[in-house]
């Protein structure tokens, strides 16, 4: 700033009144200015004012802040003043958090914005984060490591954006309160509230002030409180992700996410001591789990678990076992501190589609969303829900951690479910769960007729009205939205034997059988297949009672549970004959023909494999003809009949290419390579396994192909090409270690063997 030391009073008073501020050195240089101003005037003037009088008078003229004024006075009457900053320097910030623990990164992200640009308004809007995950905490931890640097004090508001009293600040309240603590003169203070901002932003300029807005609802109630001063540094926190504020002011957003285990146990011994947390790790554990690693759920824990120090910190762990009642355990008689009040005020802020879609999503089994599957709960279009979630995740009641994904913590799930079963019918709801898993029963069956065209069908039950479908146009599509929603869909099946739907049951795990099978998932199958066997029981239908036996017989061969197989597989062809259903009776005997060649028992499966081409042929089942003479053949190789298997084989394979099916196609070639091979023709094996590994690769069934790479280290080796046969058998080895198969012992024996 220019030196206005010369300059005619008159001319400094319009300067200094167009600004609106006075620094400490331009103070300094007006007090001495407006003494020998006064004294003046007293000497010369006529009407001679009370020298009080006059001061006043100058004071008003120039804006002075109730600070200023005092010192103004003191130097006219010859006193000593107060010393600069003594009165004007605001210090509005709360207590720090006693205890404060973690967000070690969140911090280092903080300290990171202000060492870059210390000089430049820096508004880090997302510490924004869901109810209850520390916002303010960190805010205020963060703020108090960093006051020293900025002398001229730290402004603070909580503008009960989300709030019991559901009224927030209004931010001309706000601006008013941050006027008066910086010491400006009522008088000054203009009515207009755009006035009072402007004023704000003018007695901040050129001061270097720390803000911290504190629990803001919205762009639009902070925006009027934003510095318009480089030297300033603003924090807010929200409930809210506050894009406005990042596209239009360049604020930087820090998203605040639970604690991480080792942080939820750090906050947990501080505020219990380090003694009682080691006496009882399992309990700290699983209390951790229980809180979703929320810190204010965990705090409410502590805080019990202090106040009655000879409560064994298991019982406490017992208590929150019960999702029914987990929000009750985590109850206080303060609502800033008590979970559900503290959830219910961002759930309130919410419009009333919104809140539906936020109860209804409490229904769903997790661990995640897609906007589709959100539509096809709620029955509306996906346009019609995207804005919905868009409303949750700005909230933070909602989270996208991938793109188009949407999930929540458990604390969270459970208040939904609270207010789904307090606010919605009974009806309403079981309407909605059936409408979800509709949406993954008609889904998930077109994706598993892309990947096996071949499979036979099943007939589903009718879809309700309302329903947003994934569009899926090739098996490639189809392996992809498996790959994404295959967590779901093991907790739909399971969700759906719970709540009574035992057809979806039984669908859902018929639909995802094929997938798990190819991506080794053989202990999820075993799961899911029971759940099915236990829906097609309670409904006491044979012919679905037959297919979940002989699903599951299936998928514990894949496990090398040949007896629990076989058991199953016996159920299934006593309950296919007792009904007269030769195609059963065929898939049964087809079965079971698997499991005896893999525990030796080669005559007996040969004998099962013919009466089910039997029974194939009889009924006109190509594809069924097409999988009998493929194990025919087979069971032939493995009792030495090589020529006989190789007519088998031939004869499936061009059943298989007749049918177009692919599946088939692959284990076919595997076959007929094997009969090669045992004929010596090992170059004919050879090409045959490389065809059989190209269709399995192609098709995701790394089990198989694993398989075809055996076979072909094999015929490697026979071929003498030790080198080629150790390659191909690591390679198998690779991939059943990934699966956890058994088999790969077999395979590691080979390998060993080959380097002695």
């Amino acid at each position: 700033m220019a030196d206005d030391g010369d300059c005619p009073l008159p001319e400094l008073l319009r300067s200094w009144r167009e600004r609106a501020l006075l620094t400490q050195e331009q103070l300094a240089k007006l007090t001495g200015l407006a003494v020998r101003t006064i004294r003046g005037l007293e000497s010369t003037t006529t009407a001679r004012r009370p020298r009080s009088e006059t001061v006043k008078l100058l004071a008003d003229a120039l804006y002075l802040t109730e600070a200023e004024r005092a010192r103004l006075f003191a130097a006219v009457r010859g006193e000593p003043a107060a010393p600069p900053g003594a009165t004007d320097v605001p210090r509005q910030l709360p207590a720090d958090v006693a205890g404060f623990c973690g967000r070690i990164r969140h911090l280092d992200d903080m300290d990171a914005l202000l060492a870059g640009d210390a000089t430049t308004t820096m508004v880090i809007s997302a510490i924004a984060g869901t109810a209850g995950v520390g916002k303010t905490a960190l805010a205020v931890h963060w703020a108090h490591r960093v006051a020293d640097l900025f002398p001229d004090g730290q402004l603070y508001v909580n503008l009960r954006g989300f709030d019991p009293s559901g009224t927030p600040t209004e931010p001309t309240t706000a601006v008013r309160g941050f006027l008066d603590a910086l010491g400006v003169a009522p008088q000054r203070i203009p009515a207009d509230p755009d006035a009072q901002a402007a004023l704000y932003r003018s007695t901040l300029a050129g001061r270097r002030m720390l803000v911290l807005l504190d629990n803001a609802r919205d762009t639009a109630q902070v925006h009027p409180l934003l510095p318009g001063a480089g030297s300033c540094l603003v924090v807010v926190t929200s409930r809210n992700q506050l894009t406005g504020l990042v596209a239009a002011d360049g604020a930087h957003p820090i998203t605040l996410d639970l604690l991480t285990p080792d942080e939820a146990h750090d906050l947990l011994a501080r505020r219990l001591g380090t003694d009682r947390p080691a006496a009882e790790p399992a309990a700290v554990a699983e209390i951790i789990i229980r809180c979703s690693r929320l810190p204010l759920a965990l705090a409410i824990v502590a805080a019990r678990a202090a106040t009655h120090p000879r409560l064994p910190l298991y019982a406490l762990a017992g208590e929150l076992r019960d999702t029914r009642h987990r929000l009750d355990t985590l109850t206080t008689d303060d609502p800033h501190t008590d979970v559900r009040a503290v959830f219910s005020w961002s759930y309130q802020a919410l419009t009333p589609d919104a809140a539906r879609l936020f109860r209804l999503l409490g229904l769903h089994p997790g661990p995640d969303i897609s906007a589709p599957a959100a539509a096809s709960l709620a029955g509306i279009t996906p346009d019609a829900v995207r804005p919905l979630l868009s409303e949750l995740t700005r909230a933070n009641l909602v989270i996208e951690p991938t793109t188009g994904r949407y999930t929540y913590h458990d604390l969270l799930r459970a208040y939904a479910v609270e207010q789904a079963h307090t606010i919605d019918p009974d009806a309403e709801r079981h309407i909605a769960t059936g409408r979800m898993l509709d949406h993954y029963l008609h889904t998930a069956y077109t994706a598993a007729r892309l990947l096996y065209p071949a499979r036979e069908p099943i007939s589903l039950t009718s879809p309700q009205p309302g329903l947003a479908l994934e569009e899926l146009a090739n098996d490639k599509q189809a392996m992809a939205w498996f790959t994404v929603e295959y967590a779901v869909l093991l907790a739909a099946v399971g969700h759906a034997a719970a709540k009574g739907f035992d057809t979806h049951t039984w669908q859902l795990a018929w639909t995802i059988a094929d997938f798990s099978n190819r991506r080794g998932h053989w202990h999820d199958n075993i799961v899911t297949q029971r759940a099915a066997v236990a829906a097609a029981r309670r409904l006491a239908d044979p012919t679905v009672q037959a297919r979940t036996y002989r699903s599951l017989a299936r998928a514990y061969t894949r496990l090398s549970r040949f007896e629990d197989s076989a058991t199953e597989l016996r159920q299934a062809l006593d309950l296919t004959t007792r009904t007269g259903d030769p195609i059963g009776q065929a898939h049964s005997h087809h079965d079971l023909a698997l499991v005896r060649e893999r525990q030796s028992r080669n005559d007996e499966a040969l004998d099962h494999a013919r009466q089910a081409l039997d029974l194939y042929r009889a009924t006109g089942h190509r594809r069924g003809q097409a999988q009998a003479l493929n194990v025919v053949g087979w069971c032939h190789a493995i009792l030495g009949d090589h020529c006989e298997a190789l007519t088998a084989c031939q004869q499936a394979l061009t059943l298989y290419e007749e049918l177009g099916d692919r599946t088939g196609q692959a284990h076919a070639w595997d076959s007929v390579g094997y009969a090669h091979h045992h004929l010596g023709e090992y170059d004919h094996a050879i090409s045959c396994y490389r065809r059989a590994l190209h269709m399995f690769l192609d098709l995701g069934d790394s089990y198989y192909e694993a398989l075809a790479l055996t076979h072909l280290g094999d015929t490697h080796l026979s071929a003498g090409d030790p080198e080629a046969a150790r390659d191909a058998w690591q390679q198998a080895l690779t991939i059943l270690d990934d699966l956890d198969h058994p088999d790969a012992d077999q395979v590691r024996a080979k390998l060993s063997a080959a380097e002695l």
